[in-house]
C-alpha cells in the first residue's frame, strides 16, 4: 500500500487523527468528561509519536493500544453520534494497518458489546470486514470471534442487516481460505515431509496445520457441525443457523479451493468422513419419496423432499464429483447412482429437472465421463455407471413423450412466473404465437400428438443451470413445460461433443507420438502439439490401455444415444434442434468408424440416411442385415429396457421438395421436407469429413444420396458437379423457393465431398470407386431399354474422384476409365453423353496435372492416359467422337507441348474421322489439327510429321465442306514451312530413327517397307507431302484445286532446294509431269455445260461457270507452277541426265495448252513459255536468302570453272546462280551442260514457238458463232517471246526461219478482235496509237534488223526481207488485211454486243512500220543487198498508194507521214541510184518515181469540204516542198538521170505552173486560185530550169522555150476573154471564176517578168522578150474593170514593165552605139 505510506498519506493520517480525537473530545465535552479527557491526552499522544520517531507508521502500531483507546471509550458511550465518529476514525487506523493484535482483540470486545445492544450494526459488519481483510493480525479466538459477530448478525429482524451479514460471511469465509492459500504459497519452497494423522480419533487433530490452515480447518469443520445440527467447536457463541445457508458457504469452499482438500490431508479427511455422509443423510426424503403415493399408505411417515436444500445439496454433489471425484470414487458412485434415480417418472417434476440439470454439469466434462467408464464400467461387479447415465437420459426423453406430465399443465405456468426462474419468457402455451394474424411457430419437438416446446437453456457445451440457481425460491418452482426435455437434449448433445472431441484429441495425439517414434507414415488426421517421446512398447501399452478404454465408452453409450437421437430426430420440428442431433449422430458415426467400431457406425450412418429419405422409401440397401438388427428393435440394456423408436410419418414438417423416385416403375413423386434436407446434409458433412472411415458404409452412403439427388432433380454439370436442372420426363420436381437456394449449397457439398476423396488412403479411396462403380452398374441396367432421364450420380461422381486423386491416379485408372468406356457405350444417349464428359475431363486432368515424376519421364503413365482416348475411337455413337475430339482439341490447347510419345494416339484419333461422319465431327477434328499444326509441329517427335501429312492430305480429300478442305491445304504449306526451317533438325532425327528401323528389320529378316524408298527418309517426308498437294490438286472441286496446285508449287519452289539432288527425278516425273498429265487429261475431257449458281446462294462468275472453265484455271495454275520450277530450278534439274527429255515434255505441255480453245489457258501457256525461257525474271522466294548459321562458307561464284564447297547440303532458300551451282552434295563440280545441249533446248522451243503461232494464227475454213480466234494478248504474249528466244539462237537463223517468223507476225498482225473486247484493246479511232500486238510485231523485227546489223557479212541479205515485212505492214493503212474469210466491220459500225468481229486501226500501225522503213533504210540504202533487191523501188511502189489517194487515205497523216517519208528516202536514196546508174540496177524505178509525183502532185481526189484556208495552204507548202525536192535533187542531175524521167518531170512543171482551165467554171476549180505558190514554185522551177546556161542539148532549150511560149500565149488568151466579158457584163459583177483566173493569169504575168529579170540575160531568147512586151497593151485595156482584186493584182502585173521603158537607142550600126 504504497498509498499509505508516502509521507503526504502519513501526514494527512495524522492530521485526521488529530482531528477525529478534537472533534471527540468537543462532542464529549458537556456528557462524557472522562472521554473528552483522554481524547486531549491522545492529541498530545500522537503529536509526541510523530515528534520523536521517523518511521511514524511503525511507532503508531506499537502504540496502537493506547492511540485507539479514546475512540473505544466513545463507542462505550453508546451515543450514535459518536459512536459512528469512533467506528470510522477506528477504521481508518486499520486501513493504514497501524492496529496491533492486543489492540484488534480489544476492537473486537468493543463491537461484540455494540452488537449485543444492537447499535449501529451495519457499521459493525463494515468494520470486521475492514479489520479482517486488511492484514493478518486477527486469528484464532478473535477470527472466531468476529466471525461469530457476523453470523448472529445475519440473523436480526432487519432485512437489510441480514443480507449485508450474509454477504459479510462469506466474504469472511473466503478471507479465511484465501489466507490460507497465501499461507501455503509463502511456505511452498519449504518441503515437508506430511505426519501422517494416525487415526481420525481426534477431530481437533491439527497441530500439524499452521496458523491460518487451522483457522481454515476449525472454520470447515464447524460449518460441517452446524449444516448437520450439531453444536461448532470453534465459533462459539452461535445461536442459530440454517441448513441452506450453510449449505451455500460449504458448497463455495468446496468450489473455490478445491486445492485446499486435494493437498492437506486434514481437509481431505475431513471431505471423507464429514461432507460425504452429510450429504447421503440429507438425501434420504428425495430417495424414499414417491410421486403420488399418499402418505397414509406408506408404513412412517416419509419426510417431503425440501426444494432449497435439495437443491443446494445437488450443487454440493456437483461440485465434489467434478473437484473431488478422484478422492471420492465409492461416494461419487452413490451419488451418481442417485442422480439417475433422481430423474424416474414418479419424482416430482421439479426434482427431475434439477437432477436433470446436474447431470448436464456433469456431461459437459469427458474427461470426468471417461474416469466414470474407467472406475465403474470397465471393472467387473461394479455398476455400469457411464452407461445407465446415458440410458436413464434416454429413458428420461421416452417417458416425456409417452407420458405427459401431470399436474403441470401448461396454463399454470404464467409469463410471470419465470421473472427469476430463466430465460423461458413466452408463454408456452400450444406452441402457437398468433401474430397479427399469423402463426410463428415456436421449436419443439412433437411426437404422437404430444407436442413439447425446446427452450433456450444454455450455450453449447456449458451447463447453465436455471433452477440449481434459484437460491432464493423456498417453494418448488412451476417448471415450464419442455425445460425438462431440453436440458436432457443439450445433456446428449454435450455428452456426444465431449467424449467426441476428448477422444479424438487423444486419438491424433497417439497418431501424431506413432508418426513420430516409429516413423510410421498413417494418415494425417488430426496432429497434436504435444509429442511425448516414450518408448515405443510404453506407447503401445498405453494406446491398447487408451483403446480399450475409447471402445468400451462408445459401447456404453452408442444404443441409449442412438434411441434417443433417432427419436428426437424424428420428433424435431426446428431447424436448429435438428441440426444438432445429427450433428451428433454424424460425430458418433465418425467416431465409431475410426475405432474401427463396424456394426456401431452403421447403425448411425442408416439412421442419418433414414432422415435422409421420406419415410417408408423403398431402398433396398438400408433395410439389409446391418439396418434391420436396429430397427424396431428394444434393446435390454443393464435391465433397462430402452424401446427404439421407427421414424412416425405424421410429424408436421414442412414439404420442400416433390420428385420423382429413382426406380425403374416411376411409383408416383415422393416428398421430401426441410428435415430430409437437413439430414442429407449431414450426410454429405459425413461422408467429406470421415470419408476415411466409411469402408463398406459408401454404399449406404452414396446410395442414399444418389437418391436424394434423383429426386431433388441435381443433374451433373461439367467436373461432375451436380447442379439443379430441370428433371426431363413425368411430373416434373416440384421445388420451393427455400430449398432452390439451398441446393447450388448442397451441389457444393455433394462436390467438395468428392474432392476430400483426395486425403483417404488407398484401400478406403477402393472402397468409393467400388460403390460407385456398382451404384453406375444399377444405373444402366435402369436405363437400357428406355429413353428414360438416367441416374447420373454415379458417372458423375466417379468423375470427380478421378478428378481429385491425379496423384495416384494410376490405382484406379483402370478399373475407372474401363468403367467409363463401357458408359460411353451404352444406348441411352444422356447416359452416354455423360460417360464421354467424365472419361474426357479425366483424361485431359490427368494430362494437365503435374504428377511426379512428371509425364516427361514417365511415358508410361502417359500412354495409360491417353489409351482411353484411343479406345473411343472404336464407339461409333456421334456424339461420343464429337466429345473425344473436343477433348483432344483441349489436351492440344493445354498439353500440346508435352505429349511426346502420345502424338501417334492423338494424331490417330484426328485421322480417324470418315468422310461420312457429319459435318461438325469433322469440322471439330480439324479444328484439332489446325492446332497442332499451327503450335506443335515443334514439340511432337519427327517420325510423327508424316502421320500429320496423311492427316491433314485427309482433311483436303473430304467434301462436307469446302472451306476445312481449302484451310488443310493451307496448313500443308505450314507444315511444309515447318520442314524446312526446322530441316535440320528433323533430317537428323529422321536419320537416327531410320537406322534404328533398318536395324530391327535386320534383325527380324524383314524389308523395310516404306513410301518412295530409296529417297533417303527426309526426302520421302516431303515427297509424301508433295504426292498429297497432288492428290488435292485434282479434287472435284475448283477452288480445292486452286488452293492446292497454289500450295504444291510454292512449296517446292520455297523448299524444293532441301531435297537431295537424286530426289528431284522422282519431284519432275512421278509428281510435277504425272499432275500435268492428269490435269491435261481432266481439262479437255470436262463438261462445257453451264453451272447454274453454286451451292445457296453463291454467283459464279461468268468466267468460272462452267466445268471446262474450271479446270481451265487449274490447268493454268499447274502448267505455271511446273514451268516456274523449271525455271527457277534449271540449274539443279538440268545435271539430272533426261533434263531434254523432260524439256521436250514440258514444250508439248505448253504447247497443247497454249493451242487450246480456250483464250485463259492458251495465254497462260505463253506465260509459262516466256518463264521457262527466263524471258520474264524469275520471281524470287525471298529477296535475302535465309541462310541458318549452319553455313557460312562463302560460295564463290565463279561462272568458269566452279568448284563447289564440300558441304553436304545447305539448307539455303536462294537462287543467284554461284550459289546453284555450289548447292550439290557432291564435292566435285557439277556438269555444266554444254553448249550443244543448251542449243538444241532452245531450237526446240523455236519450234515450239512456230508451231504454236502458226496453228494459232491460221484462219478458220468457216465461221460460226462459236468459231474460236486467238484473243490480242495471247498473239502480244507470242510475239513478245521472240525477241528473248532470238536471243539464243540468232547464230543459227536462216533466211527460212526468217520467212516462218515473217509469216507468223503477218497472220498474227490479221487476226481481228471480237467486239465485246474491243473497248478494252482498240484506242479510240482517232487517237494514233499502237495495240500492244503491233508493238510487239515492231519490236520482233526491230530485234532481227540490230541483231543483223552487228551481225557478220551473210546475215544482210535479210535486210531486203524485213523490206518487205515492213512494207507490207505499211499497205494496212490503206487496204487492211483479211482474215480468211471472215467479214469485219469498221469499228464505227460494231455493236458491242453482238459476236462480231471488228478490224483493227491499222493506221498507226502502218505508220509505225513506214517511219521504221525510214529509219532502217537511212541506215542500210548503200548495203549491196538493199541496191541489189531494188528496196527503193518497192518503198517508192508502197509509198504512191497513199499518195495518189491523198484525201482518200483512211487517215489524212498517212499521206502526209508518206510524202516527208517519201523526201527522206529520195533525200538518201537519189544518190545511191545515181551512183549504181550504170549497172541498170534503178532503170526500173524511175518511171515508178515520176508516177508518183505526178499521182501526187495532181491527184485525182479532192479535199474535203470542210478545210480550212490554212490548212489549204499547209498542203499546199507540202507540194511545194515537193517541187523544191525536184528543183534540188533531180534536175540538177539531169544528165545521170534517164531522158524520159526527166521529160516527164518537165511537162509535170508546166501542168503545174499554168494549171490549165477547164472552160467551164465549176467549184471544183477552186483550188486553182488557192495553189498560186505551187504553180509560182513550178513556174519558178520551170524558169530556173529553162533558162539554165548549162543546158547541153538543143532538145532541152526547145522544151523550156516552148514552154514559156505556151505560157505567154495563154496568158493573152484569158485577158483578151475577161476584157471582152468585162465590157458585156455591164453592172453586173463577173462570176468568181473568172475574176480568180484573171487575177491568177496578172500574177503570173510578173512573176515570170521577175523570173525572167532574175535569169541571165544570154539565157533568154529575144522571141520571149517580144513575147512579154506584147502583152503590155491588153493589160493596159483591162484598166477599165470594176473589180478592186483585179486592179490590184493589175498594178503588181504592171509595175514591172518600167524596166522595158528606156528612151529609144540610137540606131546602132556596126556594132557601135
Amino acid at each position: 500500500m504504497s498509498g499509505t505510506n508516502s509521507p503526504e498519506a502519513v501526514k494527512k493520517l495524522l492530521e485526521n487523527m488529530q482531528s477525529d480525537l478534537r472533534a471527540l473530545s468537543l462532542e464529549c465535552k458537556k456528557k462524557f468528561p472522562p472521554v473528552k479527557e483522554a481524547a486531549e491526552s491522545g492529541i498530545i499522544k500522537v503529536k509526541t509519536i510523530a515528534a520523536r520517531n521517523t518511521e511514524i507508521l511503525a511507532a503508531l502500531k506499537e502504540n496502537s493500544s493506547e492511540v485507539v483507546q479514546p475512540f473505544l471509550m466513545g463507542c462505550g458511550t453508546k451515543e450514535p453520534k459518536i459512536t459512528q465518529l469512533c467506528l470510522a476514525a477506528i477504521q481508518r487506523l486499520m486501513s493504514h494497518e497501524v492496529v496491533s493484535e492486543t489492540a484488534a482483540g480489544n476492537i473486537i470486545n468493543m463491537l461484540w458489546q455494540l452488537m449485543e445492544n444492537s447499535l449501529e450494526e451495519l457499521k459493525l459488519l463494515q468494520t470486521v470486514l475492514v479489520l479482517l481483510t486488511t492484514n493478518t493480525v486477527v486469528h484464532d479466538e478473535a477470527l472466531s470471534k468476529a466471525i461469530v459477530l457476523c453470523f448472529r448478525l445475519h440473523f436480526t429482524k432487519d432485512n437489510i442487516t441480514n443480507n449485508t451479514a450474509a454477504a459479510t460471511v462469506r466474504q469472511v469465509v473466503t478471507v479465511v481460505f484465501e489466507r490460507m492459500v497465501a499461507e501455503d504459497e509463502r511456505h511452498r519452497d519449504i518441503i515437508e515431509q506430511p505426519v501422517l494423522v494416525q487415526g481420525n480419533s481426534n477431530r481437533r487433530c491439527v497441530s500439524t496445520l499452521k496458523p491460518c490452515a487451522k483457522d481454515a480447518y476449525m472454520l470447515f469443520q464447524d460449518l460441517c457441525q452446524l449444516v448437520n445440527a450439531d453444536a461448532p467447536y470453534w465459533l462459539v457463541g452461535m445461536t442459530e443457523m440454517t441448513r441452506t445457508f450453510g449449505l451455500e458457504l460449504l458448497e463455495s469452499v468446496l468450489n473455490d479451493f478445491p486445492q485446499v482438500f486435494l493437498q492437506h490431508q486434514e481437509f481431505s479427511f475431513l471431505l471423507k468422513e464429514r461432507v460425504c455422509p452429510l450429504v447421503i443423510k440429507l438425501f434420504s426424503p428425495n430417495i424414499k419419496f414417491r410421486q403420488g403415493s399418499s402418505s397414509s399408505s406408506s408404513p412412517a411417515p416419509v419426510e417431503k423432499p425440501y426444494f432449497p436444500i435439495c437443491m443446494r445439496l445437488l450443487r454440493v454433489v456437483s461440485v465434489l464429483i467434478k473437484q473431488f471425484y478422484s478422492l471420492l470414487v465409492t461416494e461419487c458412485e452413490i451419488f451418481l447412482s442417485l442422480l439417475v434415480k433422481f430423474l424416474d417418472a414418479d419424482k416430482p417434476q421439479w426434482l427431475r429437472a434439477v437432477a436433470v440439470e446436474s447431470i448436464h454439469r456433469l456431461c459437459v466434462q469427458p474427461q470426468l465421463l471417461r474416469s466414470f467408464c474407467q472406475s465403474y464400467d470397465m471393472k467387473q461387479h461394479s455398476t455400469k455407471v457411464f452407461r445407465d447415465i446415458v440410458n436413464a437420459l434416454g429413458s428420461f426423453i421416452q417417458s416425456l413423450f409417452l407420458v405427459p406430465p401431470t399436474g403441470n399443465s401448461a396454463t399454470t405456468n404464467q409469463a410471470g412466473n419465470n421473472n427469476s426462474g430463466g430465460p423461458v419468457s413466452t408463454p408456452a402455451n400450444s406452441g402457437m404465437l398468433g401474430i397479427g394474424g399469423g402463426v410463428t411457430l415456436l421449436p419443439a419437438f412433437e411426437y404422437r400428438g404430444t407436442w413439447i416446446p425446446i427452450l433456450t437453456i444454455t450455450v453449447q457445451g456449458s451447463a447453465k443451470a436455471t433452477y440449481l440457481e434459484m437460491l432464493d425460491k423456498v417453494e418448488p418452482p412451476t417448471i415450464p413445460e419442455g425445460y425438462a426435455m431440453s436440458v436432457a437434449f443439450h445433456c446428449l448433445l454435450d455428452l456426444v461433443r465431449g467424449i467426441t472431441s476428448m477422444i479424438e484429441g487423444e486419438l491424433g495425439e497417439v497418431e501424431t507420438e506413432c508418426q513420430t517414434t516409429t516413423e510410421v507414415a498413417s494418415s494425417p488426421t488430426q496432429s497434436s502439439e504435444r509429442q511425448e517421446s516414450q518408448s515405443t512398447s510404453d506407447q503401445m501399452d498405453k494406446e491398447i490401455v487408451s483403446r480399450a478404454v475409447w471402445e468400451e465408452m462408445v459401447n456404453a453409450c452408442w444404443c441409449g444415444l442412438l434411441a434417443a437421437l433417432s427419436l428426437l430426430l424424428d420428433a424435431s420440428t426446428d431447424e436448429a434442434a435438428t441440426e444438432n442431433i445429427l450433428k451428433a449422430e454424424l460425430t458418433m458415426a465418425a467416431l465409431c468408424g475410426r475405432l474401427g467400431l463396424v456394426t456401431s457406425r452403421d447403425a448411425f450412418i442408416t439412421a442419418i440416411c433414414k432422415g435422409s429419405l421420406p419415410p417408408h422409401y423403398a431402398l433396398t440397401v438400408l433395410n439389409t442385415t446391418t439396418a434391420a438388427t436396429l430397427s424396431n428393435k428394444s434393446y435390454s440394456i443393464q435391465g433397462q429396457s430402452v424401446m427404439m423408436i421407427s421414424p412416425s410419418s405424421e410429424s408436421h414438417q414442412q414439404v420442400v421438395a416433390v420428385g420423382q423416385p429413382l426406380a425403374v416403375q416411376p411409383q408416383g413423386t415422393v416428398m421430401l421436407t426441410s428435415k430430409n434436407i437437413q439430414c442429407m446434409r449431414t450426410l454429405l458433412n459425413l461422408a467429406h469429413c470421415h470419408g476415411a472411415v466409411l469402408g463398406t458404409s459408401w454404399q449406404l452412403v452414396l446410395a442414399t444420396l444418389q437418391h436424394l439427388v434423383w429426386i431433388l432433380g441435381l443433374k451433373p454439370s461439367s467436373g461432375g458437379a451436380l447442379k439443379p436442372g430441370r428433371a426431363v420426363e413425368g411430373p416434373s420436381t416440384v421445388l420451393t423457393t427455400a430449398v432452390m437456394t439451398d441446393l447450388p449449397v448442397i451441389s457444393n457439398i455433394l462436390s467438395r465431398l468428392f474432392e476430400s476423396s483426395q486425403y483417404l488412403d488407398d484401400v478406403s479411396l477402393h472402397h468409393l470407386i467400388n460403390a460407385l462403380c456398382s451404384l453406375s452398374l444399377e444405373a444402366m441396367d435402369m436405363a437400357y431399354g428406355n429413353n428414360k432421364e438416367p441416374s447420373l450420380f454415379a458417372v458423375a461422381k466417379l468423375l470427380e474422384t478421378g478428378l481429385v486423386n491425379m496423384h495416384r491416379i494410376e490405382i484406379l485408372w483402370r478399373p475407372l476409365t474401363g468403367h467409363l468406356l463401357e458408359v460411353c457405350q451404352h444406348p441411352n444417349s444422356r447416359m452416354r453423353e455423360w460417360g464421354a464428359e467424365a472419361l474426357t475431363s479425366l483424361i485431359k486432368a490427368g494430362l494437365t496435372f503435374s504428377h511426379d515424376p512428371p509425364l516427361s519421364q514417365n511415358q508410361r503413365l502417359q500412354l495409360l492416359l491417353l489409351n482411353p482416348l484411343k479406345e473411343m475411337s472404336s464407339i461409333n455413337h456421334p456424339d461420343i467422337r464429337l466429345k473425344q475430339l473436343e477433348c483432344v482439341l483441349q489436351i492440344l490447347q493445354s498439353q500440346g507441348d508435352s505429349l511426346g510419345p502420345g502424338w501417334p494416339l492423338v494424331l490417330g484419333v484426328m485421322g480417324a474421322i470418315r468422310n461420312d461422319q457429319g459435318e461438325s465431327l469433322i469440322r471439330t477434328a480439324f479444328q484439332c489439327l489446325q492446332l497442332v499444326v499451327t503450335d506443335f509441329l515443334p514439340t511432337m517427335p519427327c517420325t510423327c510429321l508424316q502421320i500429320v501429312v496423311d492427316v491433314a492430305g485427309s482433311f483436303g480429300l473430304h467434301n462436307q465442306e469446302l472451306n476445312i478442305s481449302l484451310t488443310s491445304i493451307g496448313l500443308l504449306w505450314n507444315i511444309s514451312d515447318y520442314f524446312f526451317q526446322r530441316g535440320e533438325t528433323i533430317e537428323k532425327e529422321l536419320n537416327k530413327e531410320e537406322a534404328a528401323q533398318q536395324k530391327q528389320a535386320e534383325e527380324k529378316g524383314v524389308v523395310l517397307n516404306r513410301p518412295f524408298h530409296p529417297a533417303p527418309p527426309f526426302d520421302c517426308l516431303w515427297l509424301c507431302l508433295y504426292a498429297k498437294l497432288g492428290e488435292l490438286c485434282v479434287d472435284p472441286r475448283p477452288a480445292v484445286r486452286k488452293s492446292a496446285g497454289q500450295t504444291l508449287f510454292s512449296t517446292i519452289g520455297a523448299h524444293g532446294t532441301l531435297l537431295q539432288h537424286s530426289t528431284w527425278h522422282t519431284v519432275i516425273w512421278k509428281v510435277l509431269f504425272h499432275l500435268l498429265d492428269r490435269v491435261r487429261e481432266s481439262s479437255t475431257t470436262a463438261d462445257k455445260e453451264k453451272i447454274e449458281s453454286g451451292g445457296g446462294n453463291i454467283l459464279i462468275h461468268h468466267s468460272r461457270d462452267t466445268a471446262e472453265k474450271q479446270w481451265a484455271e487449274t490447268w493454268v495454275l499447274t502448267l505455271a507452277g511446273v514451268a516456274r520450277i523449271f525455271n527457277t530450278r534449271r540449274y539443279l534439274l538440268q545435271p539430272l541426265g533426261d533434263f531434254s527429255r523432260a524439256w521436250d515434255v514440258l514444250l508439248d505441255h505448253i504447247q497443247s495448252a497454249a493451242l487450246s480453245k480456250n483464250n485463259e489457258v492458251s495465254l497462260a501457256a505463253l506465260k509459262s513459255f516466256q518463264e521457262i525461257l527466263q524471258i520474264v525474271s524469275p520471281v524470287r522466294d525471298s529477296d535475302k536468302p535465309e541462310t541458318p548459321p549452319a553455313v557460312n562458307v562463302p560460295v564463290p561464284v565463279l561462272l568458269g570453272s566452279i568448284s563447289g564447297p564440300g558441304l553436304s547440303r545447305p539448307f539455303v532458300r536462294t537462287d543467284s546462280i554461284g550459289e546453284k551451282l555450289g548447292r550439290y552434295n557432291s564435292s566435285e563440280p557439277p556438269v555444266v551442260t554444254d553448249e550443244l545441249e543448251d542449243l538444241n533446248l532452245w531450237w526446240a522451243a523455236w519450234n515450239t514457238w512456230y508451231r504454236i503461232g502458226s496453228e494459232s494464227t491460221k484462219p478458220p475454213v468457216t465461221f460460226d458463232k462459236l468459231t474460236f480466234i486467238p484473243s490480242q494478248p495471247f498473239l502480244t504474249a507470242l510475239t513478245q517471246i521472240f525477241p528473248a528466244l532470238y536471243q539464243h539462237i540468232k547464230a543459227g537463223f536462216s533466211m527460212g526461219d526468217l520467212q516462218k517468223l515473217g509469216v507468223t507476225l503477218h497472220s498474227a498482225v490479221s487476226v481481228p478482235i471480237s467486239s465485246d473486247a474491243s473497248p478494252f484493246i482498240l484506242p479510240s479511232y482517232t487517237e494514233a496509237v499502237l495495240t500492244s500486238l503491233q508493238e510487239a510485231v515492231l519490236t520482233a523485227l526491230d530485234v532481227l534488223q540490230k541483231a543483223i546489223c552487228v551481225g557478220p557479212e551473210n546475215m544482210q541479205i535479210m535486210y531486203p526481207a524485213i523490206f518487205d515485212q515492213l512494207l507490207a505492214f505499211v499497205e494496212f493503212s490503206c487496204k487492211p488485211p483479211q482474215y480468211g474469210q471472215l467479214e469485219t466491220k469498221h469499228i464505227a459500225n460494231a455493236k458491242y454486243n453482238q459476236a462480231e468481229w471488228v478490224a483493227l486501226n491499222y493506221v498507226p500501225f502502218a505508220e509505225r512500220s513506214l517511219e521504221v522503213v525510214v529509219d532502217l533504210y537511212q541506215k542500210t540504202a548503200c548495203h549491196k543487198a538493199v541496191v541489189n533487191e531494188k528496196v527503193l523501188q518497192n518503198i517508192i511502189k508502197t509509198l504512191r498508194v497513199p499518195l495518189s489517194l491523198k484525201y482518200s487515205c483512211p487517215s489524212e497523216s498517212t499521206w502526209k507521214l508518206a510524202v516527208s517519208s517519201l523526201l527522206k528516202v529520195l533525200s538518201i536514196g537519189l544518190p545511191v541510184a545515181r551512183q549504181h546508174a550504170s549497172s541498170g540496177k534503178f532503170d526500173s524505178m524511175w518511171p515508178e518515181l515520176a508516177n508518183t509525183f505526178e499521182d501526187f502532185l495532181f491527184t485525182k481526189s479532192i479535199p474535203p469540204d470542210n478545210l480550212s484556208i490554212q490548212e489549204f495552204q499547209r498542203n499546199e507548202s507540202i507540194d511545194v516542198e515537193v517541187v523544191q525536192l525536184i528543183s534540188t535533187e533531180i534536175l540538177p542531175y539531169a544528165n545521170f538521170i534517164p531522158k524520159e524521167f526527166v521529160g516527164q518531170i518537165m511537162t509535170m512543171l508546166n501542168k503545174g505552173s499554168i494549171h490549165s482551165q477547164s472552160s467551164s467554171f465549176t467549184e471544183a476549180e477552186i483550188d486553182i486560185r488557192l495553189r498560186e505558190e505551187f504553180s509560182k514554185m513550178c513556174f519558178e522551177t520551170l524558169l530556173q530550169f529553162s533558162f539554165s546556161n548549162k543546158v547541153t542539148t538543143p532538145q532541152e532549150g526547145y522544151i523550156s522555150r516552148m514552154a514559156l511560149s505556151v505560157l505567154l500565149k495563154r496568158s493573152q488568151d484569158v485577158l483578151h476573154r475577161y476584157i471582152e466579158d468585162e465590157r458585156l457584163s455591164g453592172k453586173c459583177p463577173l462570176p468568181r471564176q473568172q475574176v480568180t483566173e484573171i487575177i491568177f493569169v496578172l500574177k503570173a504575168v510578173s512573176t515570170l517578168i521577175d523570173s525572167l529579170k532574175k535569169t541571165q540575160p544570154e539565157n533568154v531568147d529575144g522571141n520571149t522578150w517580144a513575147q512579154v512586151i506584147a502583152l503590155y497593151p491588153t493589160l493596159v485595156e483591162c484598166i477599165t474593170c470594176s473589180s478592186a482584186e483585179v486592179c490590184s493584182a493589175l498594178k503588181e502585173a504592171l509595175v514591172p514593165f518600167k524596166d522595158f521603158m528606156q528612151p529609144p537607142a540610137s540606131k546602132v550600126q556596126n556594132g557601135e552605139s
